[in-house]
């Protein structure tokens, strides 16, 4: 992405930090680093850091430790750099008093409770105290929707994991691992270039498949039970997300009916989501259908989320905190039907909402017509 990208984003980011009570943005999250920045290090555990913004209406500065730096002077040309060679709470804490900053706004979602009381302590300990403000989500918010680059990035994740499914169904046969099928995915995947899997790959099958986010075991796949795959990748740190079920020879007439039902909910929500309609109405429509074929207690979670640098952000496809959709944000369908004991099936697909409606990235076309 060009610098002028990173510099438009942090002349918004400054214009909302006005609505908050905070002198300076504190940015920990490592998708919202990229996001800013370009810094493309990635934390390996949550309470590790490769490294934090700190950004006022007068420096934008990343905050690193010496095994970053080189990365980050190269990728985040719109920063200062200072590496912190000794820990991370006393020289943090100097730079930020050396600022002249005196309410830090951070990312209450993501600092974990520990520091931000070590923080705390140390920032109330200066002749003039620092105080920690929440930023109450203002960078996930920014991050709703997608610019150009954005989408065609996604669009490319979309692409390369659709590819991977195709091959990967064309392939199937009964005996099969859950973990040999969810191996092949994420082989398949880093073969035809994905910088990384979204998520791990969830493959459950018959009974299995009745829990919507499945850990592959090592149970073999079998004839006529529903298989389902939710998969993704990240290009260019963006990621996508999908589902297929599928069935291997003729299903048994109930999961052909439970099948139909999802489908008929999923092309039901997709034929309602455009710019101006509240989120929680495509949900809604989904949920009726599944309601109105004696399934809705079977349906579980919310129709679909935002995806972005992300697997799960803003927005949300569900029943509460409705907000309006508007053009550029990315989206999954995903209606489900979860039977305890004995199976499930979910159909997802990633969209993004253009003035006409949603424009459907995910290209595999495995659908069955039962």
């Amino acid at each position: 992405m060009e610098k002028t990208l990173f510099s438009k984003r942090l002349a918004e980011l400054r214009r909302r930090l006005t609505g908050i009570p905070a002198d300076t943005a504190w940015i920990l999250r490592p998708e919202n680093r990229r996001y800013l920045s370009g810094f493309r290090a990635s934390d390996t555990q949550f309470t590790e850091s490769s490294g934090s913004l700190l950004i006022n209406k007068d420096r934008s500065v990343l905050v690193t430790d010496s095994r970053y730096t080189t990365e980050a002077e190269s990728e985040a040309i719109d920063f200062e750099i200072k590496t912190l060679n000794q820990g991370l709470i006393e020289p943090f804490c100097e730079l930020v008093n050396d600022m002249g900053i005196r309410n830090l706004a951070f990312e209450e979602d993501y600092l974990s409770w520990g520091l931000h009381n070590q923080l705390s302590e140390r920032l109330a300990a200066f002749s003039s105290p620092i105080c920690l403000i929440p930023s109450n989500g203002v960078l996930e918010e920014m991050r709703v929707v997608k610019d150009k680059a954005e989408i065609e990035a996604m669009e490319a994740s979309a692409d390369l994991i659709s590819s991977v499914l195709d091959e990967v169904i064309a392939g199937l046969k009964p005996g099969t691992t859950e973990k040999a099928i969810a191996w092949q995915i994420d082989g398949l995947a880093r073969d035809a270039g994905a910088e990384d899997l979204a998520f791990p790959s969830i493959v459950a099958s018959g009974p299995n498949s009745a829990l919507p986010h499945a850990m592959p075991t090592g149970r073999k796949i079998e004839t006529k039970e529903p298989v389902i795959m939710d998969v993704g990748v990240k290009l260019e740190g963006y990621c996508s997300d999908m589902t297929r079920t599928v069935f291997l020879g003729e299903p048994v007439s109930d999961f052909k009916k439970i099948y139909s039902v999802v489908r008929k909910a999923q092309l039901a929500a997709l034929d309602n989501i455009r710019p101006e309609i509240e989120s929680n109405h495509p949900d809604a429509v989904a949920r009726q259908v599944i309601d109105d074929a004696g399934f809705g207690k079977y349906f579980i979670h919310s129709l679909g989320h935002g995806v972005g640098l992300a697997t799960h952000e803003r927005p949300r496809l569900g029943p509460q905190n409705p907000i309006k959709l508007e053009t550029g944000m990315v989206v999954t369908v995903e209606p489900g039907i979860y039977i305890p004991g004995k199976g499930g099936v979910r159909l997802e697909e990633m969209v993004v909402i253009e003035e006409k409606g949603p424009r459907i990235l995910t290209k595999n076309d495995h659908f069955y017509d039962f």
